[in-house]
């Protein structure tokens, strides 16, 4: 029995524990690709999350503004008693009377319920809870995209710090044994000092450099969590392959601008179809509100305060009531004419959003055929540089080239290798503003 209520609290004081450590399991990406970290996002950024949230308000706007449809009941109670009973005066025979009115004490309860039949407000809160609902959706729909394409770029940002975390390791492991090389044949007196000293040089900026990637990175993952919405403290691991990075380069070059596929159109459609509506209240405003009403009031009256309760006198009516606008001072008119400007206004809009629009894609599309063409260069140069400074350097173990031309040749190779992998970075983010000027930026719904 000991041993069981000891294993009991041992299991209590452990479950809070193993809940927090399986929690922070799950939230740590291991090996993550691209996907799986837009995925993530989707799911976790803080302004994916306010734009649901969002839009779950705004289901509560227009159930609330639809809420009117429904009969509306109220109770009321009150109590009164008079510290100075009002006074009336009636000829009776010739001869003024003086009659105290009423009780001195008087109370009532009081059940009432409307029901709308026709109001002008609530038909616009019916017609337009749809394209609300439809506007709440673009504003997620629009900050996803938005998210797509951060989220990618910061990815392919990590991935070019860590391929030049790659090179500049290679470069180090070639300038150190360059460094014990020269160091050894100047020790035989085959060569001056010159070259032992070039090298410790190269050596230095070379570790120099990769001192300041990793300080960069650093910075970058920070962002990249920031923009998942993905737990600082946590660790993640990217997962990435050089050759699939070069085969999602490509883009059809040929495709026109459909501006309906933009969610800055659209929005722009939805808010016009609203537009509408308004001026339509507007217009049809002189249209009467019309409703039902049934009430029920219970009336308590007696001079003596201790016997107001004892007995009551209801009283019950139902009825319609037709309320029309006859005039209101040129104010439905004014919003009227208000609301027609509103609406010229969004045709305006939509006019400079195409403009904007394809001002967009022709810039998008112009730096992408550039940076296809840097790196299709840089491609080839990374080749060239490679075999330039594999048979310098076997010329220079020969003693047919100077040391100078070994390091000329290195930093060429480590140049060219480094604006490669800049040029396909700046290729593959040209290429997400191509997509997203297109609008062919999915999302999950």
């Amino acid at each position: 029995m000991k041993f069981t209520r000891k294993a009991l609290i041992v299991l209590i004081a452990v479950t809070p524990v193993l809940a927090k450590a399986q929690n922070n399991a799950d939230s740590v990406l291991r090996s993550a690709s691209l996907s799986q970290c837009i995925n993530y996002a989707l799911k976790n950024q803080p302004g994916v999350k306010q734009s649901l949230i969002d839009e779950e308000i705004g289901e509560r706007d227009i159930k609330s503004a639809l809420a009117g449809w429904f009969p509306q009941i109220r109770g009321e109670g009150n109590f009164t008693s008079y510290l100075k009973q009002p006074t009336s005066i009636l000829n009776i025979g010739g001869t003024p009377q003086l009659f105290r009115q009423g009780l001195r004490n008087n109370s009532n309860f009081l059940l009432e319920a409307d029901q709308s039949i026709f109001t002008n407000e609530l038909l616009l809160a019916s017609r337009g809870a749809k394209y609300t609902r439809t506007q709440n959706r673009q504003n997620t729909e629009l900050n996803k995209i938005n998210t797509v394409v951060d989220v990618s770029k910061a990815f392919y940002a990590i991935l070019t710090s860590q391929e030049q975390i790659g090179i500049l390791k290679e470069e180090i492991a070639r300038l150190e044994k360059q460094l014990k090389d020269s160091y050894a044949q100047y020790q035989a007196g085959l060569v001056d000092k010159t070259d032992y000293k070039r090298a410790t040089i190269s050596l230095s900026n070379a570790r120099s450099d990769l001192k300041r990637t990793n300080e960069t990175i650093k910075g970058q993952y920070s962002y990249l969590k920031q923009l998942m919405g993905y737990p600082t403290e946590n660790p993640i691991e990217l997962s990435f392959n050089n050759t699939n990075m070069e085969s999602q380069v490509l883009l059809d070059t040929m495709q026109t601008i459909n501006y309906k596929n933009r969610v800055e159109y659209k929005q722009l459609e939805t808010q016009k179809q609203l537009q509408s509506l308004n001026i339509n209240y507007y217009k049809y405003g002189f249209l009467p509100n019309v409703s039902a009403f049934i009430n029920y009031n219970w009336i308590y009256f007696d001079n003596k305060f201790s016997d107001i309760y004892n007995e009551s006198y209801p009283s019950s009516q139902t009825g319609l009531k037709l309320t029309i606008p006859i005039f209101t001072g040129t104010r439905r008119y004014q919003n009227y004419r208000r609301e027609q400007l509103v609406d010229k206004r969004l045709d305006l809009d939509i006019v400079d959003t195409k403009n904007a629009i394809n001002t967009e894609y022709q810039n998008a599309l112009a730096a992408y055929k550039s940076n296809l063409n840097e790196w299709k260069t840089q491609k080839e140069n990374v080749e060239l540089s490679k075999d330039v400074y594999n048979t310098i350097k076997l010329q220079y173990n020969e003693g047919i080239k100077t040391y100078l031309e070994v390091t000329t040749a290195e930093t060429d190779l480590r140049s060219t290798e480094l604006n490669y992998l800049n040029a396909l970075y700046s290729l593959l983010s040209s290429k997400l503003d191509v997509q997203r000027a297109l609008g062919n930026i999915t999302v999950n719904p």
